[in-house]
C-alpha cells in the first residue's frame, strides 16, 4: 500500500491551482448543494400533491359492465377525450358482475361516484334507499325520453349512455322468407343460450317480455312491468307457452339440454357448423357485432313477424346502459355532463355494438352499415312505440326471480302455474319500487 500524500501544515496558506486545472469545490460546498437539490425535490413531490388535494387533478371513480373490446372503446372514445379536457383521471371498473360488485361497494360504504347499469328497476331501488343524486340539472335540456330518463319522486336519477334494440330475429343474410318461416317452426332451428353466470335465464326473459309485447300490445306489457297486471293473467301465461312450444320446452329434450348448457354468448357459434345447427337468433343489437354474424352477414326481421299471435305493430322492446351518480362531487358532475353530452353519445354511433337516443346526438355520425342505420331510425322513430325491457325495470327481488323461472320453466313447463304464481306472491310485496312508466307510446 502507497505512503499517504502529506497534506499542508495546519495554518499554512493553500497552495495555488495548477495553470489549466479546475478549482475542485470545497465539502462544505457540497455538502450545501446536496442539501438545496434534496429540498427541492421535496418541495416539488409537496407541490404535486398539493395540486391534487387542491382538486386540480382530482380522480373520479366509474363502475360499468363493459369489459374487453367495449371497455376499450369506452377508454378511448369516451374517458380520453374528457380526462383530456378537464385534467380528471377517470379510475374505471369493468365487470360482468357489477350488480353484485355496487351492492357489495355499497354495503360496505365505499361505493363509485359514478356506475352504469342496465336496469332502472335497480337504480330505482337505490333511489328509494337514497343512495342516488339527481342529475336534471346536469342533462342537456329535452335530451332524453321519459322512458329513458324516468322521473322518480320528483327527480331524474339517471340516462342512457347508449342503448340497443331488443324485438329482433338474426338469420343468415340471403335467407328467403319462406324458409325463416319454415325455421321459425321447428325448434332446433332456434340458437338458444340461457347461461350468464350469476344473472343466466335472462335471454329467457327477453323471449317471454318481446312476446307479450308483440301479442298484448305496450299497454298490457306497461302494466304488467309496474306491477298492475298479475304473473297469473291470461295475456302473460300465454307469452310464456309460446316461448315455450317455439323453443321445444317440454318436446325437443335434446333442444332445451343444448340452450340450457350453452351461454348467451355462445349460442350464435352454432352457426357456424357444417351443416348449420341454427338459422334464426331472437337476440338484441348487440349479437350482431358477434363474429359468427358477421361472418354470416347477419340481416334481422322484427321479431312481429315471426312470434305467433303478434298483432303489434311498429313496437320495440329495448334497453340501455344507465349512468347514475353516486357521489356529488365536483369532478363527478363533470363526468355526468360529458357523459350525456353530444360527442360522449355520438361515439357509440360509431361502433356497431350501440346506438345513442340523445336527440342532440342526431343523426348517428359515420353508420357503420345499413342494418345499423336501419335500426337507428327504428330505435328513433316518433312514430314507434318503445318499451324498456320489463325485468331490467322491475324491482331486483322480482327480477331475479323472474330469471330463474325461465330455466326451471325451459327444463319442465308443467311447473308453468306454480311459477307465475309465485312471481305473483314476490310481486305483491309493498316494499318494492316499480317504475312510473316504461313505455313511451302507446300507453
Amino acid at each position: 500500500m502507497s505512503a499517504p500524500v502529506p497534506g499542508p501544515a495546519r495554518g499554512a496558506a493553500p497552495a495555488p491551482d495548477a495553470p489549466g486545472t479546475r478549482r475542485r469545490p470545497s465539502r462544505r460546498l457540497v455538502r450545501v448543494v446536496t442539501v438545496v437539490t434534496s429540498c427541492l425535490a421535496v418541495l416539488a413531490a409537496a407541490v404535486v400533491v398539493g395540486v391534487r388535494t387542491l382538486g386540480q387533478e382530482p380522480t373520479v371513480t366509474l363502475l360499468a359492465n363493459w369489459t374487453g373490446d367495449d371497455a376499450r372503446h369506452l377508454r378511448d372514445a369516451v374517458i380520453a377525450p374528457f380526462e383530456r379536457a378537464h385534467r380528471v383521471h377517470v379510475d374505471y371498473q369493468g365487470s360482468s358482475a357489477e350488480s353484485q360488485v355496487l351492492s357489495a361497494d355499497v354495503e360496505a360504504g365505499t361505493p363509485p361516484d359514478v356506475v352504469v347499469l342496465t336496469g332502472p328497476g335497480e337504480l330505482a331501488d337505490y333511489a328509494g334507499r337514497g343512495q342516488l343524486r339527481p342529475v336534471e340539472d346536469l342533462l342537456p335540456e329535452g335530451a332524453f325520453g321519459t322512458s329513458w330518463a324516468t322521473p322518480l319522486h320528483g327527480h331524474v336519477y339517471w340516462f342512457p349512455l347508449k342503448a340497443d334494440v331488443k324485438s329482433l330475429v338474426w338469420y343468415p343474410g340471403g335467407t328467403a322468407v319462406p324458409e325463416l318461416r319454415r325455421a321459425a317452426g321447428r325448434p332446433d332451428q332456434w340458437c338458444v343460450g340461457l347461461g350468464s353466470g350469476a344473472t343466466s335465464g335472462w335471454p329467457g326473459t327477453d323471449w317471454v317480455e318481446d312476446i307479450l309485447l308483440q301479442q298484448a300490445g305496450p299497454r298490457t306489457y306497461q302494466r304488467w312491468a309496474r306491477g298492475l297486471l298479475p304473473w297469473q293473467s291470461k295475456e302473460v301465461e300465454r307469452a310464456w307457452r309460446t316461448w315455450g312450444r317455439l323453443v321445444g320446452a317440454g318436446h325437443a329434450p335434446d333442444v332445451v339440454a343444448r340452450a340450457l348448457k350453452t351461454g348467451y354468448q355462445d349460442a350464435s357459434k352454432l352457426l357456424a357448423g357444417h351443416p348449420r345447427q341454427c338459422t334464426l337468433e331472437h337476440q338484441a343489437s348487440f349479437v350482431r357485432s358477434y363474429r359468427p354474424w358477421k361472418d354470416a352477414h347477419g340481416a334481422y326481421r322484427p321479431s312481429a313477424e315471426l312470434i305467433p299471435g303478434a298483432t303489434a305493430r311498429n313496437t320495440w322492446e329495448v334497453s340501455g346502459d344507465l349512468v347514475a351518480l353516486l357521489h356529488d362531487t365536483p369532478q363527478a358532475r363533470q363526468l355526468i355532463r360529458h357523459l350525456a353530452s353530444t360527442d360522449a353519445q355520438r361515439a357509440w354511433n360509431a361502433k356497431e355494438s350501440g346506438f345513442s337516443v340523445s336527440a342532440a346526438a342526431q343523426p348517428a355520425a359515420d353508420p357503420t352499415g345499413s342494418w345499423h342505420r336501419s335500426l337507428a331510425r327504428e330505435l328513433l322513430d316518433p312514430d314507434a312505440a318503445h318499451c324498456f325491457d320489463a325485468s331490467d325495470a322491475m324491482p331486483p327481488p322480482v327480477r331475479d326471480a323472474f330469471t330463474q323461472a325461465t330455466i326451471d320453466f325451459l327444463a319442465d313447463p308443467r311447473h308453468l302455474d306454480a311459477l307465475l304464481a309465485d312471481l305473483d306472491s314476490i310481486s305483491s310485496n309493498e316494499e318494492l319500487t316499480w317504475l312510473p312508466s316504461v313505455c313511451d307510446r302507446g300507453t
